[in-house]
């Protein structure tokens, strides 16, 4: 049986089947040896409410975990515990802050084929207790049962009162600007 409501199907995200990563840029003296770590986001859920007849009007909400951001370079245990350990407990105080939510329900989008759309969300990010609206371009294809986002956006960290994390006596330090990329299987939900 085919899930509808009003407005729509409804689309939950598959997080072991999608890929969310953050890109962190680095300076400092330890910048030059390419130590710019890549944090994949490991715990998230995702839902899209889409009416298939007005992509514009359809939502999204996306609920990460701060906790499972893990990071996926190849670098030593010591210095990967170390920079997870700065990231949760001095940045992100995932104690305090334990989830980052984007909603979006302002869609701009148009048909690029059949099933195919390059959409702009404007909705809201909430990260570390603040709310700011947060554009994000992405291409969404819907086949069958399933519907596939991918597509890339930047925040600052500044903008949610984020501290810009320094490690190795303040060797490497961390820029303002995040690269989030995204590539999301979302299966209808039934």
């Amino acid at each position: 049986m085919e899930s509808t409501t009003k407005t729509g199907v409804h689309y939950v995200a598959d997080a072991r089947a999608s890929q969310f990563t953050v890109q962190v840029f680095s300076g400092g003296l330890l910048s030059a040896f390419g130590h710019s770590p890549k944090i994949a986001i490991r715990d998230f859920y995702g839902e899209a409410e889409v009416n298939p007849d007005d992509i514009e009007h359809s939502s999204v909400k996306i609920t990460i975990k701060a906790e499972s951001l893990a990071v996926t370079d190849d670098i030593s245990d010591k210095d990967r515990r170390e920079i997870e350990r700065v990231m949760q407990m001095n940045v992100l105080e995932t104690s305090a802050y334990p989830e980052i939510v984007y909603e979006c329900s302002n869609i701009a989008a148009k048909q690029a084929g059949e099933g195919q759309y390059p959409v702009t969300l404007n909705g809201n990010l909430t990260m570390h207790g603040i709310t700011h609206p947060e554009t994000v371009t992405a291409r969404v294809a819907v086949t069958g049962d399933s519907l596939r986002a991918f597509g890339n956006f930047s925040v600052l960290q500044t903008d949610y009162d984020l501290k810009l994390a320094s490690v190795a006596g303040g060797a490497l330090q961390v820029k303002d600007e995040l690269k989030l990329s995204f590539n999301i299987l979302a299966r209808r939900k039934e």
